[in-house]
């Protein structure tokens, strides 16, 4: 899902892509900031980069 959020996609389209509903990514999406100590989902990106979380 990170990966989806790193291309930029939004909650609604992130959540059609994995056949889920929208307040199901936002909850993932918020989990992962919090985890990653980030304040944004840029800043998830960046961390999880950093950290080798990303391919």
């Amino acid at each position: 899902m990170l990966l989806l959020v790193e291309r930029g996609l939004s909650n609604g389209d992130i959540a059609r892509r994995l056949f889920v509903t929208t307040k199901t990514v936002s909850v993932h999406v918020s989990n992962v900031l919090a985890k990653l100590g980030a304040r944004s989902r840029t800043e998830a990106v960046a961390v999880a980069r950093r950290a080798g979380l990303l391919g």
